[in-house]
């Protein structure tokens, strides 16, 4: 028989981790005991590194704070703590020198949570979003911010909007478009009438489980509650799986698994946060039709934000009445080699008839081409706001 690996030696002690010490023989027990000491050793160092990184974001935090106390600019009275063009290029430098055997996306959530703490030493970020708690915009909040941020939820997209603007909030995730459903005409609609500016994205995979309580009794489910639109994605898996419980729809998923708390009859279809949230059992995972189902999301501010090095812009132009005024807005961008990435249409209100265009594309206002595009495009439309310069989803 041949020998086995420290490795195979290791998962199979593992396997019996309750065995006593007669049981397993001597040499095993030593190697597995060496490892562990290893691990522990390896620990400290990591919880060392990690409060050596949290000083210096403090130190960071005191030369910004004493830049912004004396800078003779009046209009600059608060220091800017997040910059997530850094902290995009901090994430993408993650997961370039990353060899495994963590992937690189797991590797960089987990530097995600580091730089969330971090962040909240230099100041708390409070972070409006649609919620209620345990939808996928809360999920999205997380994803991008991190589990430290402060994160509180609004009834509606236009409360998220307010909440920034009156700087209540430092910032707002609303979403924005689905890969299945299409745009989200709210989230458009409230840069029509609001000043602030994306600084962000976050593209989120939109998963599904089926959500039952401790209580729940399996057997006697009589109904299902979940959004509309999460009914919709899991139509098939439901027909085949349970087509004869009743489907009722509620005005979220984060609603849908707060009510199993009182319900023993019941079931929801919900995400991770959610079951997270209201401490629910995932019975089945992934239920969706469409796996590869996406949502993106926005992050909205006031700050103008650098380049990162992958980046996107987005406008809103109101044309002119005219035959042909959209191909003349999209030439610009041809000509300089700007990539458009999507375009949607809006009424522009009060005007009746009347329509904006919301363009987003490939690059940085300060990239020269898009800059030359945008430049060209102003003279032939009636108004052109840039929304934002922001990094392009890294996670």
């Amino acid at each position: 028989m041949s020998e086995q690996s420290p490795k195979q030696k290791s998962d199979n002690l593992d396997q019996n981790d309750s065995a006593t010490a007669i049981d397993t023989p001597a040499t095993d027990q030593a190697f597995l005991n060496q490892l562990r000491q290893s691990i522990d050793t390896v620990d400290s160092r990591i919880h060392t590194l990690i409060n050596n990184r949290a000083k210096l974001a403090q130190q960071v935090a005191t030369v910004k704070k004493e830049h912004v106390a004396n800078s003779k600019d009046v209009s600059v009275r608060n220091p800017i703590f997040y910059r997530p063009e850094r902290e995009a290029q901090v994430l993408k430098a993650v997961m370039a020198r990353n060899e495994g055997p963590i992937s690189d996306e797991k590797m960089a959530r987990l530097f995600r949570e580091i730089m969330s703490v971090c962040l909240d030493l230099e100041a708390p970020q409070r972070i409006a979003f649609l919620g209620p708690v345990g939808t996928f915009t809360h999920a999205a909040a997380l994803k991008h911010f991190g589990k430290a941020a402060d994160t509180v939820p609004m009834t509606t997209i236009t409360d998220v909007f307010r909440e920034v603007e009156a700087g209540t909030a430092m910032y707002g995730v609303v979403p924005v478009e689905n890969s299945s459903e299409g745009v989200v005409n709210h989230t458009l609609d409230g840069f029509l009438s609001s000043s602030l500016k994306i600084i962000g994205e976050v593209e989120l995979p939109i998963h599904q489980n089926f959500l039952v309580a401790e209580h729940t009794k399996v057997d006697s489910l009589s109904r299902i509650y979940s959004h509309q639109q999460s009914l919709a994605q899991c139509r098939h898996w439901l027909d085949v799986n349970f087509p004869n419980i009743e489907r009722v729809a509620v005005s979220s998923n984060g609603e849908a698994a707060r009510r199993l708390k009182n319900e023993w009859h019941s079931a929801a279809i919900a995400g991770d946060v959610a079951a997270a949230e209201y401490d629910l059992h995932k019975l089945y995972s992934n239920i969706e039709d469409n796996p590869s189902n996406t949502t993106r999301f926005l992050i909205i501010g006031h700050e103008s934000i650098a380049p990162s090095g992958q980046d996107k812009t987005s406008i809103v132009v109101s044309a002119h009445d005219k035959a042909g005024a959209l191909i003349e807005i999209l030439k610009p961008l041809s000509y300089h080699g700007v990539s458009m990435t999507s375009i949607e249409t809006r009424p522009e209100r009060p005007n009746k008839w009347a329509y904006v265009f919301f363009i987003d594309m490939d690059g940085h206002i300060q990239d020269p081409n898009v800059s030359a595009a945008i430049a060209d495009i102003k003279p032939l439309v009636k108004d052109l706001r840039v929304l934002g310069s922001y990094p392009k989803a890294v996670l």
